[in-house]
């Protein structure tokens, strides 16, 4: 384990994640796989546990638990840039979150949703060309993400705009 994580490449999740991996690898728990577990702590404590934590996963009862974390960590790094997306738009840095939306997609390729916000970020920067094929694979993938829309141009994140409206699909 100790082997395994020294040698490692990534950050400490992913450090963490080959020392699991090696300890599974030697034998791992006489009672066979069951569970496995990451909680990663900052090093620079605020005493606000939520802002503490950056990371907290448990895999409980599951046939390839460290497989599973595995995929939730991957899964918690998409969330983590998708949100850093979500303060750029908040200080109209839409570059900057257009690269975290970006990064979130790759992480987690198979959740439409996160090429969503790409879409509603490129179109709220009136960059509407760049959108419609993302558009067209997003509502493909995910039809009931199209119901968003008049919610967003409600809360004024959408343009009520019968030009780009005719490309979205009827909800």
């Amino acid at each position: 384990m100790v082997n395994a994580f020294e040698n490692a490449d990534g950050d400490l999740a992913n450090r963490m994640l080959a020392a699991l991996e090696a300890a599974q690898k030697a034998g791992g728990d006489l009672r066979g796989k069951q569970s496995a577990a990451i909680l990663i702590i900052s090093g620079e404590p605020t005493g606000v546990f939520w802002k503490d934590v950056v990371m907290d996963l448990h895999i409980e009862d599951h046939p390839e638990p460290i497989k599973e974390l595995r995929r939730l960590v991957r899964i918690h790094r998409a969330y983590d840039h998708a949100n850093k997306g979500d303060s750029y738009m908040e200080e109209g840095k839409t570059e900057q979150a257009l690269e975290e939306y970006d990064k979130a997609a790759t992480y987690y390729p198979e959740n439409p949703e996160l090429p969503f916000w790409v879409v509603v970020t490129l179109v709220g920067a009136s960059r509407v060309d760049e959108a419609l094929p993302i558009f067209k694979d997003v509502f493909h993938r995910d039809p009931n993400l199209k119901t968003l829309v008049p919610r967003l141009i409600k809360s004024k994140l959408f343009p009520d705009d019968k030009e780009i409206l005719k490309h979205v699909p009827e909800q």
